[in-house]
């Protein structure tokens, strides 16, 4: 049988605060893929509202040096 490499994981941050929606004191802040692009969140780990949405990288994890300039 094959060797399968470890599943990718996301630090998520965590953050101080509670959800505005369900009162839960679970924020985390992580990249994701959305529809606009990467953005980083801030999302109720309980009820996965998101608490704040901000454009991030255009490729995400993975730097152009076109960016660094």
């Amino acid at each position: 049988m094959p060797d399968v490499p470890p599943p990718l994981e996301v630090n998520r941050e965590p953050l101080d605060g509670t959800c505005p929606r369900c009162g839960a004191a679970d924020l985390r802040a992580y990249p994701v893929v959305a529809e606009q692009g990467w953005v980083q969140v801030v999302k109720c780990q309980h009820c996965l509202h998101s608490v704040s949405r901000e454009p991030w990288h255009r490729l995400g994890p993975i730097r152009l040096l076109a960016d660094l300039v």
